[in-house]
C-alpha cells in the first residue's frame, strides 16, 4: 500500500464527534457507556449521586467528581469495529457552553442528546444552532425511554417543529406494561430485546435479536402488545418521514434513536448506526482556501489548552485537532499567530486526564501538545505557513467580579494562576486602569465559572481570593476612535477595560446601554465576538 494510499485509509477510519444536551439530559452517562460498548472501560461509572463509589472517566477534575458535573471538556477515544473513534465530551451546564463551542469547532459531527420527558430545551437549541452554522450531520437520542415521557412521535414533532430540521425515527421503543424492553431498528427490522442486569449498567446487558414474527417477542410482550407495535411500526411506514442518509449528511436532517443511557438499551444499536453514517474528515475552509485532509501536509488548530493536568509537574497542554496529513515528530511548524516555528515532539492522545504518547496520528485525531506559553485556543498550527484555519470565536460574558487577595505575597501565584486559567477559558481575564496600577476583573458566561476560579486557584495555585461582583451585565469590544472610546467608557453605567491582548472593552449595566451606545457612538465600532 503506498504512503497516500495508507494515509487515506487511516484518516478514512477516524470518526471525530461531540455530543450536545441540556444540563441533565444524561450525556456524561451516555458517554460513559459508550466507552463500554466502545470496549475503552469495563465498568460504567456513575454521575448519579456525588458520593458515588464511582465517577465518570471524562469528569477528572476534584470539582467534577464533588459537584457530580462536567466542568470541562474531555478528549476520549477507542477503536470499534475498524474505526478509530473521537470524543470530544463537553459540558452540558451553560455555565461552561463556551468549552462547548470551542470542542464543537474540533468535530466532524455531533449526538444530540433529549430527554425523554422534556424534547427539546434551551440549552439544546442554542448547541444545536453552533452545530448548524459548521453544517454538521446531527444524530439525535431521545435518552431515559426507561421512564414515561412524550409519546415518540411528539417527540420527533417537537425537533422538526422546534428546530427546523427533518428528523425521521430510526429506531422505536418497544415496551411491555409502560417499561423500556427493546428497541425496533428501522434500517434492516430486526428488533433487540434487552434483559436488565443488576448491576445498574455497569456493564451491557444481555440481549436477543429477533423478528416481528419470532415467537420471543410475542412471549415477551403477549398478544396484545405485539399488536400494537406491529401498528406501531406500520404508521411508522406509512405516515413517518423517511430515512435520507444525504440528507444526516449535509446537517438537513437528523435520524432519531431512541433508548436509556442509565440501562444500557439502545445504545449498542445508536453507536452501530451513527458510526457507519458519521463523516471521515472532510476538507475544511481556511485563508487559502480548502484544505484536503489527505492531499495537504499537516496542519491544525488549538482549540483547548488546559493547565495542570498533571498536577505534580505544573504542566500545560495544547489541545490540537488535526485537520490534514500526519503528525510526524520533529517536523517544524508554523504557528499563525505569531509567525514562529514549533518544532512538533512527542504528541499524546488522552483518555480524559490519561494520557499515552502516540505516533499514528493523523487528520481527525486529537493530540495534546506540551506548551510553554507559545499556543493559544484558535491558533493553526501548519507546515505550510500560508494556512490558517477561521479559529474559535471568543463571545462577551455577562457576569464581571473584581479579583481581591489578602495575601500580598501570593500576588505572584495569583498572576500565574488568573494567566493559565484565562487561557484555558475558565473565565475571560481583563484589567482596568488605576492609580496603583492593572486591576484584574474577570468575566464570565455563568456565575458557576467564578466557583471554578475560586476553587482551582485555591487547589492548583495555593491562592485564595475574594470576588467582588461588579453591576455591569454587557460588554464589547470596541474599536475605532481612541479618544471617543476613552469618553464613552468614563459614562456613567459604563468602564473601560482592556483584555490581555491589550485591546479595548467597554462593560455596560444593562443590554439598553449597550444599543444606545451603538446608536450614538458613530466612530466607535462594537463586537460582541473578540475581534483579532
Amino acid at each position: 500500500m503506498s504512503t497516500t494510499a495508507s494515509l487515506e485509509h487511516e484518516i478514512g477510519r477516524r470518526r471525530t464527534f461531540a455530543i450536545i444536551s441540556h444540563p441533565d439530559a444524561g450525556k456524561t452517562t451516555l458517554t460513559e457507556k459508550l466507552l463500554l460498548f466502545g470496549g475503552a472501560i469495563h465498568l460504567a461509572g456513575s454521575v448519579k449521586s456525588r458520593r458515588a463509589a464511582r465517577h465518570a472517566t471524562s469528569d477528572w477534575l476534584d470539582m467534577e467528581q464533588e459537584r457530580g458535573i462536567s466542568i470541562t471538556a474531555s478528549v476520549l477515544h477507542f477503536d470499534y469495529q475498524g474505526l478509530r473513534v473521537n470524543l470530544l465530551d463537553t459540558p452540558g451546564h451553560q455555565d461552561f457552553s463556551e468549552d462547548t463551542y470551542r470542542a464543537l469547532t474540533a468535530a466532524d459531527s455531533a449526538i444530540m442528546l433529549l430527554d425523554n420527558r422534556k424534547g427539546v430545551e434551551s440549552q439544546t437549541r442554542k448547541l444545536f444552532s453552533v452545530c448548524q452554522r459548521r453544517r454538521l450531520p446531527i444524530f439525535t437520542l431521545v435518552n431515559k425511554c426507561d421512564r414515561i415521557g412524550e409519546d415518540p412521535l411528539g417527540i420527533i414533532d417537537d425537533v422538526q417543529n422546534d428546530l427546523g430540521i427533518r428528523a425521521f425515527a430510526a429506531t422505536w421503543p418497544v415496551r411491555k406494561d409502560g417499561r423500556l424492553i427493546g428497541v425496533y431498528d428501522r434500517a434492516d427490522g430486526r428488533i433487540v430485546l434487552y434483559t436488565s442486569g443488576e448491576d445498574h449498567g455497569a456493564t451491557r446487558p444481555e440481549f436477543v435479536v429477533v423478528g416481528l414474527d419470532d415467537d420471543q417477542l410475542e412471549q415477551r410482550l403477549g398478544p396484545a402488545g405485539l399488536a400494537q407495535l406491529t401498528e406501531e411500526i406500520e404508521l411508522l411506514e406509512v405516515a413517518g418521514e423517511q430515512p435520507d442518509p444525504d440528507a444526516v449528511a449535509a446537517g438537513e436532517a437528523t435520524p432519531v434513536f431512541f433508548g436509556s443511557a442509565l440501562t444500557n438499551f439502545g445504545v449498542d444499536v445508536l453507536l452501530e448506526r451513527f458510526l457507519s453514517a458519521a463523516p471521515p474528515p472532510v476538507p475544511r475552509e481556511s485563508t487559502g482556501g480548502l484544505v484536503d485532509p489527505v492531499e495537504s501536509p499537516f496542519s491544525g488548530f488549538v482549540f483547548k489548552v488546559q493547565a495542570n493536568m498533571d498536577l505534580k509537574h505544573r504542566d500545560r497542554v495544547a489541545f490540537l485537532r488535526i485537520c490534514s496529513g500526519r503528525f510526524e515528530a520533529g517536523v517544524d511548524a508554523t504557528v499563525s499567530r505569531t509567525g514562529k516555528t514549533l518544532r512538533l515532539v512527542q504528541p499524546q492522545e488522552f483518555m480524559a486526564r490519561e494520557r499515552t504518547h502516540t505516533d499514528d496520528a493523523v487528520a481527525g485525531d486529537v493530540v495534546g501538545l506540551h506548551d510553554r506559553g507559545s499556543l493559544r485556543v484558535g491558533d493553526t498550527v501548519a507546515i505550510n505557513a500560508g494556512v490558517e484555519y477561521p479559529g474559535v470565536p471568543r463571545f462577551s460574558p455577562e457576569h464581571f467580579a473584581q479579583v481581591r487577595i489578602d495575601e500580598a505575597m501570593r500576588r505572584k501565584q495569583l498572576d500565574r494562576g488568573l494567566s493559565h486559567l484565562a487561557e484555558e477559558g475558565t473565565i475571560l481575564l481583563l484589567f482596568a486602569p488605576s492609580l496603583t496600577g492593572p486591576v484584574p476583573i474577570v468575566g464570565a458566561v455563568g456565575r458557576l465559572q467564578f466557583d471554578v476560579l475560586v476553587d482551582r486557584l485555591e487547589r492548583e495555585y495555593g491562592v485564595s481570593i475574594r470576588l467582588e461582583t461588579l453591576p455591569f451585565h454587557c460588554a464589547r469590544w470596541v474599536t475605532g476612535d481612541e479618544k471617543e472610546i476613552r469618553q464613552l467608557g468614563s459614562m456613567h453605567g459604563r468602564r473601560l477595560v482592556e483584555d490581555v491582548d491589550e485591546r479595548p472593552m467597554i462593560l455596560f449595566d444593562n443590554e439598553w446601554a449597550v444599543q444606545r451606545s451603538e446608536s450614538q457612538a458613530e466612530a466607535i465600532q462594537f463586537h460582541d465576538v473578540q475581534p483579532k
